[in-house]
């Protein structure tokens, strides 16, 4: 049992500090873009986010992101969200695909730690071709 008990650990412990190296993106933003939910997304956003939404861009703060980003969703009711890529280790990023009824969209994200926790500074949403 100890012979098993050692090389199980020691795996565990690699696996948890390879997590820990990888800036992780925190899975309710995924679902917050998923269901088309502003109030989930937004509670990760910085105190000031840069907001490119299709053709306007915006360096708005918290509050007003959220209000941009829910006008976007009232338009563009969200079906389906994966996050395609990841990276980073100072700033996370996440690409994704968002696909809605009446169009798909590639969606880019930024994110920085700020008091050991991940806020998004950068979010922008394009028409995918």
């Amino acid at each position: 049992m100890k012979k098993l008990f050692t090389p199980v650990v020691f795996v565990l412990s690699l696996l948890l500090l390879a997590n820990i190296g990888f800036g992780q993106i925190p899975v309710q933003i995924g679902a917050g873009l998923k269901s088309g939910n502003a109030k989930i997304v937004a509670s990760y956003f910085n105190s000031n986010v840069e907001l490119v939404i299709l053709d306007k861009e915006n360096v708005c703060t918290k509050e007003q992101g959220e209000m941009i980003l829910s006008d976007f969703f009232s338009k563009n009711k969200p079906i389906d969200f994966k996050i395609t890529h990841q990276g980073g280790t100072d700033s996370v990023y996440g690409i994704g695909k968002m696909q809605t009824a009446g169009a798909n969209f590639r969606i880019y994200f930024m994110l920085k730690t700020f008091a050991n926790k991940p806020l998004i500074v950068q979010l922008r949403i394009e028409k995918d071709q």
